[in-house]
């Protein structure tokens, strides 16, 4: 299909935006910056939520208020945000999505919205629901709760449990990587043993998931011991499973190994292209561009000539460097060799000159790839409407993302979180929450990328109400709220003065079984040492020792 897309053009003229024609008051209320302070009440008018810690609500140097406070409505989104339609959703593919039996999901998730200090405990209030297991239910609640290790272990002991209920080989791979996840590796390893008891469980899928979290907790001998036993549990060491090795490895940084690992098999599993490109991207990734060459050469030696992933490579590399005079040379090393570039290699350089600010040198990339016949798809758009937001050319953004299914090219889930997020980049809060909607209608899923930068406006306009209404459409989505997202509350909240909010995600981050990030910590006890709320400092430092010390068992 020909792209008629005339983007020199179409920047040229000015555009009006025309994303969507949302409620004037919306739009007040949206782009200012009105203040929605969560006040102090007398308690007796206002009782607090059992939700805060009672060292937090009575805090002697200063008393929070209830996370639920805030009276501000929406006009154009009121009805939405009060009932909000998920039922679009059911249809979406997903590996673990099945058709939600919404009722009895919702009645588990409110008990096991209560704390829980062992997976014990769940099992039992989840055996006093009445509820039968299914694999549909256990898999939408999992994916509700698989950023609280002990909730979401203990619907999976409960669910097992059960006489006339057997997990699918998928269901165990999520537990496993919920594990893995929380690096409660004895508990992973245990489950991988009782799949290898139930026949063609285990699978490449299975100990790639292991060996990924391996890597991740920098485990890497580990997750190389791994793949030297594979076999017995019934995965066959082949390349495909080597791949899989090289690449939890370079992509946790550790390309030495990952060549270890290469040499080590190389002689008795046959290769192909992607094991040579693996070792390039990491090469490449390091820095270490001789080396990468050398890996090159190498290829060649084996009968694969260099691709356009190879060249790729180097390229992403320079880009990251803004080394731009060598990306033109690889480049002209393509051409030489007839190799073209394809829609990934293209994008890549694209958004890179958009982040180093070269906006006319990112479109010329554009008419470069379309003299080449290089066709856009959603991930090109995505990055063309990034470049364009952070060009403050917010309006030609919008136009693009108008435009983009006249070309052939749907709006995926890539495309609506660039737009999202740019649309609050610019103040465009109300246009970013009916994209959020409009998702709703095209039945594309939202993931937890998409609420950040939503999350992050609520936090700075202090919108409380706002904030909570998004925290459970994440929940209704079954989308988790993991620690990057808690990092996020806790930092906004800190930046704005919102300490008691702060501390307040900080707990229930701990309690989930996660460890905030150091660097968060300090942010929010400097902060509370700064405004003199002794008590409060104090229980954060407890909460984050009890943190350390349990991620140490």
């Amino acid at each position: 299909m020909a792209v008629n897309l005339q983007i020199p053009r179409l920047f040229q003229k000015s555009l009006s935006p025309k994303p969507y024609q949302i409620n004037h008051l919306l739009l007040k209320y949206l782009c200012t910056t009105p203040e929605f302070p969560l006040t102090t009440h007398d308690t007796s008018n206002s009782p607090e939520s059992p939700d805060l810690p009672t060292w937090l609500s009575n805090s002697q140097n200063q008393k929070p208020s209830d996370p639920d406070d805030g009276d501000f409505v929406i006009p154009s989104l009121a009805n939405w945000v009060e009932n909000p339609n998920l039922e679009t959703h059911r249809n979406v593919p997903s590996p673990l999505l099945f058709e939600p039996q919404v009722s009895n999901a919702d009645k588990l998730s409110e008990i096991l919205k209560k704390r829980y200090s062992c997976e014990a405990a769940v099992v039992k209030a989840l055996n006093e629901s009445g509820i039968d297991a299914t694999n549909e239910l256990v898999s939408q609640i999992l994916m509700r709760f698989d950023s609280h290790c002990v909730v979401a272990f203990g619907v999976f002991i409960w669910a097992k449990n059960q006489t006339s209920y057997v997990h699918t080989p998928e269901l165990y791979d999520y537990m496993i990587d919920i594990l893995g996840k929380f690096k409660k590796f004895s508990l992973m390893w245990n489950l991988v043993e009782q799949m290898k008891g139930l026949n063609g469980y285990v699978s490449l899928a299975t100990a790639s998931k292991v060996m990924r979290r391996l890597a991740k907790a920098r485990k890497y001998k580990d997750a190389i011991d791994v793949f030297r036993g594979i076999e017995k549990y019934g995965v066959s060491k082949d390349r495909e499973a080597l791949n899989v090795l090289m690449d939890a490895l370079v992509k946790e940084g550790d390309v030495e190994d990952a060549h270890s690992a290469f040499l080590e098999f190389k002689d008795c599993i046959s290769l192909d292209s992607s094991s040579f490109n693996i070792l390039i991207h990491g090469y490449c990734k390091a820095r270490m561009f001789v080396i990468a060459r050398k890996i090159m050469e190498e290829m060649e030696k084996h009968g694969f000539h260099p691709d356009v992933v190879s060249y790729s490579c180097f390229i992403a590399a320079y880009c990251e460097q803004k080394d731009f005079r060598n990306v033109e040379a690889v480049f002209d090393e393509m051409q030489e060799k007839g190799c073209k570039p394809n829609v990934i290699t293209y994008t890549t350089v694209m958004h890179a000159l958009g982040k180093a600010r070269q906006l006319n040198e990112a479109l010329e990339v554009y008419e470069k790839m379309k003299r080449n016949g290089c066709l856009p798809d959603s991930k090109f758009y995505s990055s063309l409407i990034y470049v364009l937001s952070q060009s403050g050319r917010i309006k030609d953004a919008w136009d693009v993302f108008e435009d983009m299914e006249k070309q052939g090219v749907c709006r995926n889930l890539w495309v609506y979180n660039t737009m999202i997020s740019s649309a609050c980049a610019h103040s465009q809060g109300g246009s970013a929450l009916k994209l959020l909607e409009r998702m709703e209608g095209d039945s594309c899923k939202p993931d937890v990328k998409t609420y950040a930068p939503l999350l992050k406006m609520c936090c700075r306009r202090k919108s409380v109400k706002l904030l909570k209404f998004l925290l459970s459409h994440m929940f209704k989505n079954n989308v988790s709220v993991d620690l990057g997202t808690y990092t996020l509350l806790v930092n906004e909240f800190c930046r704005n003065g919102k300490l008691e909010h702060a501390c307040f995600y900080f707990q229930e981050a701990v309690l989930k079984g996660m460890v905030p990030m150091v660097k968060t910590f300090k942010a929010l006890v400097e902060e509370l040492e700064q405004k003199n709320m002794k008590e409060m400092k104090e229980n954060i430092e407890k909460l984050m020792f009890q943190a350390r010390e349990r991620n140490l068992t």
